[in-house]
């Protein structure tokens, strides 16, 4: 809902806004790349307060915002950029606290350049965009920072209790939604932390490890129950926690990696992005890792082929930077055009000194003892595909071998047979082996019991997960009610 101004009021907001004309967009500072590529601390450094409200000064206020139309979440932009601008930051905080869980976390891993700032206004106009996933981390940085962020008190505890299985984005979302309507929840996890992809699969330089346990922590002051290394038909059976509570929300992700074949596919140094950046972040917490100390997932010293062009390859050819690889090359299909992953990561990626290899694909390794390259496929693009990106063509006689001593498969994730491993007899899958869901109520096809995020949707960004938990926690509430009812009865 937008807010209204009193006719007094209005020309005076209005003089802090729609500076678009005169000012131009500017990002927080970037540090150095050669110093940036040293440690795995977060690249963008803070908008100072006066910085913040100018930038926010940009926004044009149009009547129809489509950054908020194209925000999953439908964060209400407009409005708390213009609370910004005028100083009016807590109630900016809680404007954005009301539509997303995780602003701060949004703020620093959304491709907004995908979403809201890629379709604002000013931008389509020429202005340069309104920088919003800066100013989003700047709003709810500092009211951490000014204490407004406190642990949820529920007006009435209820006495239902749910459970959730995963403590990534979709789940967490879900539980902080239900504490807050008074409900008991206990979130399971196969991790010996939560956070799930937020923890062990981002790098510290996109989202700093402190900034999600600041989370978890608040969650767990709230009243919020963690089961750490709960692994779901290992160590606790579903049927088990389904007994236990009146209502399970599954938001496991997906974790089962596509994979590469080809002559040579299981040569030693072929590692999966999983467990390379899963290591990364493991030893960014200090934990050790064998297969880090050992130098099979230690980049250091290394010419490192990174094979994919989406978001976790970014993530992985940047990490191979921070260890100290003496190349990085990233193998990608199609062009730079036509590549899922953010533009923006991109570019972060080639001023810290990664090669991007457009039109390549493998086809299989050299390898002896160890992988020594990648069999590479030169390829043209041809028609576009279903997605309108343009198809990727074999060049017959265009083979060549990259040379490698760590390849990182960075393919994407497809989900595990979850009733097979847990299992559960009438849990429906889709064909895509993702978890079959009413589209309005997130409730799979066992009463009680409803799924959120990628086991859903597939391979997604963050910001859909939280949109999931949110909503399906309205329709735990609404399930748990009408079960009293009956109860009742």
């Amino acid at each position: 809902m937008r807010t209204h101004f009193p006719s007094g009021d209005l020309a005076v907001a209005q003089n802090r806004m729609l500076k678009f004309v005169t000012l131009s967009k500017e990002m927080p500072q970037k540090r150095d790349a050669t110093a940036r590529a040293q440690d795995f601390d977060e690249i963008y450094r803070e908008f100072a307060a006066a910085k913040a409200a100018e930038q926010a000064g940009r926004c044009s206020q149009c009547g129809v915002p489509f950054c908020q139309s194209h925000c999953p979440l439908h964060n209400n932009i407009p409005d708390w950029l213009r609370m910004t601008a005028e100083g009016r930051l807590r109630e900016a905080y809680e404007l954005s606290q009301s539509t997303n869980t995780f602003p701060e976390i949004c703020g620093r891993i959304c491709p907004q350049d995908r979403l809201c700032e890629g379709n604002c206004v000013i931008e389509q106009s020429g202005h340069g965009t309104v920088t919003i996933g800066a100013i989003e981390k700047y709003i709810t940085d500092s009211a951490w920072d000014n204490g407004w962020i406190l642990p949820a008190r529920p007006l009435q505890e209820r006495g239902e209790s749910v459970a959730i299985i995963g403590a990534g984005p979709g789940g967490l979302a879900a539980a902080d939604a239900l504490r807050r309507a008074g409900v008991q929840v206990t979130v399971y996890d196969r991790y010996d932390r939560a956070g799930g992809l937020m923890t062990y699969g981002i790098p510290g330089f996109k989202l700093e490890k402190d900034v999600v346990m600041r989370r978890i922590a608040q969650l767990e002051a709230s009243g919020v129950r963690f089961v750490l290394n709960a692994s779901v038909g290992e160590t606790i059976g579903f049927e088990e926690i389904r007994g236990k509570h009146d209502a399970v929300v599954i938001a496991t992700g997906v974790y089962k990696s596509r994979d590469l074949g080809g002559p040579n596919a299981g040569a030693t140094g072929i590692v999966r992005a999983i467990d390379y950046l899963t290591a990364s972040n493991r030893k960014s917490f200090g934990d050790a890792v064998a297969a880090f100390d050992d130098g099979k997932l230690d980049a250091a010293g290394k010419r490192v082929v990174v094979i994919g062009g989406g978001d976790t390859a970014m993530d992985c050819v940047r990490t191979a930077v921070r260890q100290g690889a003496k190349t990085v090359k990233c193998l990608y299909r199609r062009d730079r055009a036509n590549m899922p992953g953010s533009q923006r990561e991109v570019q972060n990626a080639e001023e810290e000194g990664v090669e991007f290899v457009w039109l390549t694909a493998p086809k299989g390794f050299a390898a002896g003892e160890a992988v020594e390259g990648v069999l590479v496929q030169r390829m043209q693009l041809g028609a576009p595909d279903a997605t309108g990106r343009r198809s990727p063509e074999l060049i017959e006689g265009a083979d060549y071998v990259e040379g490698a001593d760590l390849v990182i498969k960075a393919l994407g994730f497809e989900p595990e047979d979850l009733p097979k491993l847990w299992g559960v007899t009438g849990l429906e899958v889709t064909r895509w082996g993702t978890l079959r869901t009413d589209f309005h109520t997130h409730q799979t096809s066992l009463p009680g019991v409803f799924a959120v995020g990628d086991i859903v949707r597939g391979a997604s960004l963050v910001v859909w997960a939280i949109r999931d938990g949110r909503e399906a926690a309205e329709s735990v509430l609404g399930y748990l009610a009408e079960a009293g009812a009956v109860a009742a009865e």
